[in-house]
């Protein structure tokens, strides 16, 4: 009998042991309904907090199928499909990213490079770096006085630190005997920058941008739960309002998965760029 690989052992790991979640979660939701549900007078009145019951998996995969058969359908402001809400989160995460981009890779080269420049600015990246992405937004809203504008600003300022330490990291630990080839082969500095130093760096690079589209996506939910309008955070946080927590789940499931094909796509970058020494 043919032994399976460990990518396939691993896979079949991975299923049983989501099958036997879903199967305990599925067996404990009974028991959980009757703890949790309000009385029609809490209910009426409002006293009390909101504890509808956590719904099955059978119900999330039933909302699922409901909510991805028709992903882009538009009822108005208030009611658009999983679709719509994802591809406006999206385009702020890369609006917001691409800008953080544009800036921290050229910057992190420039650090990367000088010395004098590393202890220039490097008293303003610890202090900027550590502030909550979040802690932006009331400033940007009252600067901007958009919520698009100001959600694409918060993703800027979560995706700029990671890129432009790792790019500075990664230009500054180029080994010198590639760089003194170069120079002996009398290229400028920006030849040089181009041919010799973003190949040898590009490996770290592209791991701060792995990590900076994480970061992105992670933020972009919190931002649009306290920006509204659309976007798969205002989705979560509207849900949550109608105490629909089939919807709550699904969305948080959803979540999850772009997420984890966002860091596919910059993994498999990674490895187109890596090199072996």
């Amino acid at each position: 009998m043919p032994t399976l690989s460990l990518n396939m052992r691993a896979a079949l790991l991975s299923i049983l042991l989501l099958a036997f979640g879903l199967l305990i979660w599925e067996a404990a939701i009974p028991a959980q309904k009757l703890a949790t549900e309000l009385t029609e007078y809490e209910r009426l009145t409002g006293s009390g907090s909101p504890k509808a019951g956590v719904p099955p998996p059978s119900q999330v995969f039933a909302k699922a199928w409901q909510e991805l058969s028709n992903p882009f359908y538009d009822a108005g402001p208030n009611d658009k499909g999983i679709g719509i809400q994802i591809g406006y989160s999206i385009y702020r995460v890369l609006a917001g990213y691409l800008l953080a981009a544009l800036v921290a890779i050229p910057l992190g080269f420039l650090i990367g490079m000088s010395p004098i420049a590393y202890k220039a600015l490097n008293p303003f990246i610890q202090v900027l770096r550590p502030i909550s992405p979040l802690a932006w937004m009331p400033l940007a809203l009252f600067i901007i006085q958009d919520s698009e504008a100001s959600a694409i600003f918060v993703i800027f300022i979560c995706s700029i630190w990671p890129m432009l330490i790792n790019t500075a990291f990664g230009v500054a630990g180029v080994r010198s005997d590639w760089v003194n080839v170069a120079r002996t082969h009398e290229l400028n500095p920006l030849k040089t920058a181009f041919t010799v130093i973003l190949p040898a760096a590009a490996p770290t690079i592209v791991t701060g941008m792995r990590i900076s589209i994480g970061i992105a996506w992670l933020v972009i939910v919190a931002a649009e739960m306290l920006v509204g309008g659309t976007g798969i955070g205002y989705y979560v946080w509207n849900e949550w309002n109608n105490l629909d927590l089939t919807s709550v789940i699904f969305s948080i499931l959803m979540i999850g998965i772009v997420g984890m094909l966002l860091d596919a796509m910059f993994g498999f970058l990674q490895r187109r760029v890596a090199y072996v020494e």
